[in-house]
């Protein structure tokens, strides 16, 4: 199993969500690990999240399990049934279909730093319960929840 050289491995900050949903993630730095090295049935992200940051919008995915594991740091899980403090060692999964919309928040005042791993169905269709938006793993645009594109600004 070859390894994985992190320093290699592109930052990626921010999120692709149209604006203004994109504000609370535009802080949050992802490494797609899995990627890195060749994986394509699922896919591991190394994610860190500074104070105030957020995960994404909260959602939930149609076909596309989804679970993450806190290596550093604390983050609040916030979904249906309220909010849960995630410490390190602490873990949480998503099966798919549930309609349950979840994020995570940095609350803490230190870096947070996160496994998230999903097996990235290409019919999955991902729904962001608070606001007016869906993306589909098949081109990964961005829509209202009456299929509208999102204008680009």
């Amino acid at each position: 199993m070859p390894k994985i050289d992190l320093a290699a491995v592109q930052a990626r900050k921010g999120s692709g969500y149209p604006q203004p949903f994109d504000a609370p993630c535009l802080t949050r730095t992802r490494r797609h690990l899995g990627e890195a090295g060749g994986l394509r049935d699922f896919g591991v992200n190394l994610m860190a999240l500074p104070p105030g940051g957020w995960s994404s919008q909260r959602h939930w995915h149609s076909d596309e399990d989804e679970f993450v594991y806190v290596l550093e740091g604390s983050v609040t899980l916030i979904e249906d049934s309220g909010a849960t403090l995630l410490r390190a060692g602490d873990c949480a999964a998503f099966a798919k279909g549930t309609g349950n919309g979840h994020h995570l928040i940095n609350n803490s005042s230190s870096m947070a730093l996160y496994l998230e791993v999903g097996s990235r169905n290409p019919h999955d269709l991902t729904t962001y319960s608070d606001i007016d938006m869906m993306s589909s793993n098949a081109d990964g645009r961005f829509v209202h929840k009456d299929g509208t594109p999102y204008s680009k600004s």
